[in-house]
């Protein structure tokens, strides 16, 4: 089989609920280029090369004109580029100023103090299964969790909280491909654009607010603060929200759920996760490994010659990076196709590497340990309603699109 109709079927939607024999299929040759342009690249090794490289930028305004266009409409016209589409030292800067208020070395307890509180939000999802019986784990839980942690961790009013579910929601949809007619695409993106433009001015002007009135929460923090690389701009910090809404949200989505359906697949370590909570901490990295929500990076391109693996690949050429393809590569991890939930040495690719390693990892690990332990913990003999489960349309960002999960009742 040819690398080109490998790519076809990777993208497929046909085959959404079982990528992983198409990427042991492509790791026999680890760099490939499909007949469209990309080179891709699917080896744990290379991979990790690539990605600690300065010869490969991430900076979007570097990709040819043909591959521009299969993104604009995720750009905003009137915003700079998020850091995690631009190179250093840009980027290094605005991740830096973006840093400050969230993590170490400046607020290293933010994360860590808000345990308590996802707890509660935890909670109160759950206890909201209460006489149901089945839940779909999307949209009751997985979903909802996360969307509210970032509107406590950016700031948000607790009475404007449901607008904000509103934004996401149509924002969340929007990374999905459009469906339907040319027509009713364009009515799509349509309301997608709407709504980035709505959440944009909400947030320039709860920033404004926070400027004149902080309070202990990141917007104000990010208003307010100085160091020695200066301010954020009132444009970059609506921009670093965006990013913060959509990439923290929609990758934790993907792992919760990813999570649950491994965990019902495998009943045996569910139980003993119900048996010894403290498993959660390495399980989440082998998830991270053996589901991870984001699958691949695409739109990087090559600022140099780059030899790799026996292949040249040309400067200014298009890259993709299969993250899950190198998370299940023999060559680095022992029986790759096991879920094993304390697997040692698991340095995997889940997160990304390098500079732009994910910016919110700490919080989605919290998030993912906090909602599985739960789980586990108080649904009584929970099961699949459905296997595999409808996925999403995205390639990129893979999980189900809905989870129905059926059980006998709720522990305390």
């Amino acid at each position: 089989m040819t690398s080109v109709a490998l790519l076809r079927q990777i993208t497929d939607y046909a085959n959404r609920a079982d990528p992983y024999p198409l990427y042991a299929e492509l790791r026999k040759t680890p760099v490939v280029r499909d007949e469209d342009g990309p080179y891709l690249v699917s080896t744990y090794w290379e991979i990790h090369s690539l990605l600690h490289d300065p010869r490969v930028s991430s900076d979007t305004r570097n990709l040819s004109p043909e591959a521009a266009r299969t993104i604009s409409q995720e750009e905003d016209p009137n915003l700079p580029p998020p850091f995690i589409k631009l190179d250093p030292p840009e980027h290094d800067r605005l991740r830096r100023l973006a840093m400050r208020p969230f993590g170490p070395p400046h607020t290293p307890r933010r994360v860590y103090e808000m345990r308590g509180e996802l707890g509660e939000i935890v909670s109160g999802l759950i206890d909201g299964f209460r006489d149901r019986g089945q839940v779909d784990l999307v949209d009751d839980f997985s979903y909802p969790f996360p969307v509210t942690v970032i509107c406590r961790l950016l700031g948000i009013p607790r009475e404007d909280e449901a607008r904000f579910h509103g934004w996401a929601d149509t924002i969340a949809a929007s990374i999905d491909p459009a469906h339907g007619t040319a027509d009713e695409r364009e009515a799509q993106l349509q309301v997608f654009r709407q709504a980035r433009t709505d959440l944009a001015s909400y947030l320039a002007g709860l920033i404004e607010e926070r400027r004149r009135s902080p309070r202990d929460d990141m917007l104000s923090a990010m208003a307010a603060g100085y160091g020695p690389d200066g301010q954020m701009s009132p444009v970059e910090m609506v921009s670093t929200s965006i990013l913060l809404l959509i990439a923290g949200h929609e990758t934790t989505v993907n792992l919760i759920t990813n999570g649950m359906l491994t965990l019902l697949r495998n009943p045996d370590v569910l139980q003993r996760l119900r048996d010894d909570p403290d498993l959660v901490v390495p399980l989440v990295e082998e998830l991270l490994r053996y589901e991870p929500p984001v699958q691949l990076l695409p739109q990087k391109t090559t600022l140099a010659d780059i030899d790799i693996a026996g292949t040249t690949i040309p400067k200014g050429a298009p890259l993709w990076l299969v993250l899950a393809s190198g998370n299940r590569d023999p060559q680095r991890f022992l029986d790759p196709d096991r879920f094993i939930p304390d697997r040692p040495d698991n340095q995997h690719l889940g997160f990304s590497s390098g500079v732009h390693n994910c910016f919110g990892s700490p919080l989605a690990r919290l998030e993912a340990q906090l909602a599985l332990t739960e789980l586990v913990r108080r649904l009584d003999n929970p099961r699949l309603v459905e296997d595999p489960p409808p996925y999403r349309h995205n390639a990129v960002l893979r999980g189900p699109q809905h989870l129905g999960i059926a059980f006998d009742g709720l522990r305390q």
